[in-house]
């Protein structure tokens, strides 16, 4: 069986990953709030934990693996985009969720095996904090109901690697006379008319965000399972929260074994930000002409426990190395008849994904195979690879990383580039780099040497801005 190790922030260390059920080997995400669009930085961990999904899919069979990724559907942020825009929840909820599917699968991303929404769990969760309530572990005040901190000092802060007194003394906490400690955190709150509600033993309410992690997954993955994901900005207070919480209602069982957390994303160097004009959907790339797999492929680029900076040049550069591997990968016999003729991958890019998903280390090998390849054999294996880090998915419908079937635009660039060369060899330097200026806006990559000119499109070529050049 092949090995994978994975840094568990619990332990703060890389471990050998051994899984409770290699038959049912299991993994929880934290998906998103569905209120809006995702921006990049949302994507950024269904990203990578897709990868791992396909390879623990790889390692163990797809028949062996199970994994949950939520949806809130249920949180004020929702409740506030309502009122401001005057929709039903239901229709915002249906609608982005569905936004954020066909967002995702643009970046080549498997749904996961259950897509639980927690408007779909509230009896759970009222059972979980009922119970929770029984063995001391939250009390009821003024309508809510909160998870009492002191009753389990002893493994509040391990994962965040803090303690009580010092979450006390630096953290932002909301203050409330009900509470017993700043710590505690809400389970269930009232809902105002007019906002979401469900009956409970303690009036009509609905669920703090916390329990409902904890009730999914014990719903569908049991008192213990194998790994807990997120983005590392969950990691307190939501992750801590739903540990206490859960190893408080199921004591018997781990809950999570390895906890993965990627790190933040950043956008030329600088945190994204509305107010800097940095800050970008996963639509707003899609729709500027960057195909999916260009973003993955940045993604993918960065170890997921390394701050990521998407920057347009690193875009452009996942377009030209995709259009490379593409032009390998369609030489393969698979490509033209739909079967693997090698169903394993290079054994040194599965190697690196095993080690702690070095994503950016199995691109490198990746492409030193490409500069290596030497038959078709070589180029259908390639796919293969490509397959698992979930690159090549939609490549046979994504015309726009490829030139074959521009005939039209590459007989005018032929023109361009000869009346450029007559310009430069006139030395009318203005002439020259005027239509140089104009094939890169129009998003063609030159490559002009002594030998002459080289060209390519890229991910963003607009045949429409050519023109002009006639």
């Amino acid at each position: 069986m092949t090995t994978i190790k994975l840094h568990n922030t619990r332990t703060r260390k890389k471990e050998v990953f051994a899984p409770l059920d290699q038959d049912d080997v299991r993994m929880y995400v934290c998906g998103p709030t569905v209120y809006d669009r995702a921006h990049l930085g949302n994507a950024r961990p269904v990203v990578v934990f897709d990868v791992l999904y396909r390879l623990l899919r790889h390692v163990y069979g797809p028949d062996h693996v199970t994994y949950v990724r939520n949806f809130t559907d249920v949180d004020d942020k929702i409740n506030a985009r309502a009122a401001e825009s005057g929709r039903a929840i239901g229709e915002i909820t249906a609608e982005t969720t569905q936004w954020f599917l066909d967002d995702m699968a643009e970046l080549g991303v498997l749904e996961p095996d259950h897509m639980p929404r927690a408007t779909q769990y509230i009896p759970q969760m009222v059972a979980m904090i009922e119970d929770l309530i029984a063995k001391g572990h939250a009390y009821e005040a003024e309508g809510h109901v909160l998870f009492a901190v002191d009753s389990w000092r002893e493994g509040y802060g391990k994962l965040s690697g803090r303690t009580v007194d010092d979450m006390i003394a630096g953290a932002r906490v909301e203050v409330a006379p009900y509470k017993r400690n700043p710590m505690d955190f809400v389970l269930w709150k009232p809902s105002d008319e007019g906002q979401p509600g469900w009956e409970s033993p303690w009036g009509r309410g609905r669920p703090g965000w916390h329990i409902e992690c904890s009730a999914m997954a014990y719903e569908l993955l049991g008192e213990s399972f194998d790994i807990h994901g997120g983005g590392n900005d969950l990691m307190f207070p939501h992750h801590e929260n739903e540990i206490a919480q859960s190893c408080c209602a199921h004591p018997q069982g781990d809950f999570a074994r390895y906890w993965l957390h990627n790190e933040m994303l950043q956008v030329e160097g600088k945190k994204m930000s509305k107010s800097l004009g940095n800050f970008f959907t996963v639509r707003d790339l899609l729709d500027q002409g960057i195909p999916g797999e260009v973003i993955r492929f940045v993604f993918l680029s960065t170890h997921y426990r390394k701050p990521m900076d998407w920057t347009a040049e690193k875009a452009r550069e996942a377009g030209r190395t995709l259009r490379k591997l593409r032009k390998i990968a369609e030489g393969s016999e698979r490509w033209s008849d739909g079967v693997d003729r090698y169903h394993e991958p290079y054994e040194d890019v599965v190697a690196a994904l095993c080690d702690d998903l070095n994503t950016h280390l199995a691109i490198k090998l990746l492409q030193d195979h490409a500069d290596n390849f030497e038959s078709s054999d070589d180029s259908s294996r390639l796919l293969v690879t490509l397959d698992l880090l979930g690159i090549s998915s939609s490549w046979r419908d994504a015309e726009h990383l490829h030139a074959e079937h521009l005939y039209k635009e590459q007989y005018q660039i032929g023109i361009l580039i000869g009346r450029m060369q007559e310009a430069r060899a006139l030395k009318d330097w203005k002439t020259a780099d005027a239509i140089k200026a104009a094939l890169v806006e129009a998003g063609v990559e030159l490559k002009i040497s002594k030998g002459g000119v080289e060209y390519d499109f890229g991910w963003d070529f607009d045949p429409a801005k050519l023109e002009s050049l006639k």
